[in-house]
């Protein structure tokens, strides 16, 4: 297997990074960005969601996250590019916190297809598998 052209590997490592930063930091119009038209998320083998649409998916995400604090990291990419495509597999950890106290800390791995666009890559599907996760449910109020 040859090489990826080292400029494409990243380009597509930076534009997974911008996910990260831009979702952490609740900047939705620059997360929406990140994404095709069609994209499609599959967390079900993680008890999530399938949500197909960008526009369906942020939202869905804004809903669920805009009051938690969340870090989310990615590492040690597996990237396979072919033309236009590229697919990756990225080792993960997210840790959010809602106002409730509640609290999700997970470790799993981001499989990732992307495309280029005009030059750009954009992040076309997404599926999100757990190894573990860690919930704390809210805290009780009086």
């Amino acid at each position: 297997m040859a090489a990826p052209d080292f400029a494409e590997w990243l380009a597509i490592s930076e534009l997974k990074a911008r996910y990260c930063r831009l979702l952490d930091s609740k900047d939705w119009d620059g997360w929406a960005a990140l994404f095709t038209p069609d994209f499609l998320l599959d967390a079900t083998a993680s008890g999530g969601p399938r949500i197909e649409g960008r526009e369906a998916f942020v939202s869905s995400i804004r809903r669920s996250l805009e009051a938690a604090a969340t870090v989310h990291h990615v590492h040690m990419p597996e990237i396979t590019m072919t033309g236009d495509e590229a697919t990756a597999i990225w080792p993960m950890m997210d840790h959010l916190v809602w106002p409730d106290g509640r609290t999700l800390t997970g470790y799993g791995h981001y499989h990732d297809r992307y495309i280029r666009v005009g030059g750009n890559w954009l992040i076309a599907e997404s599926r999100l598998t757990r190894l573990h996760m860690a919930m704390v449910p809210p805290l009780d109020t009086p």
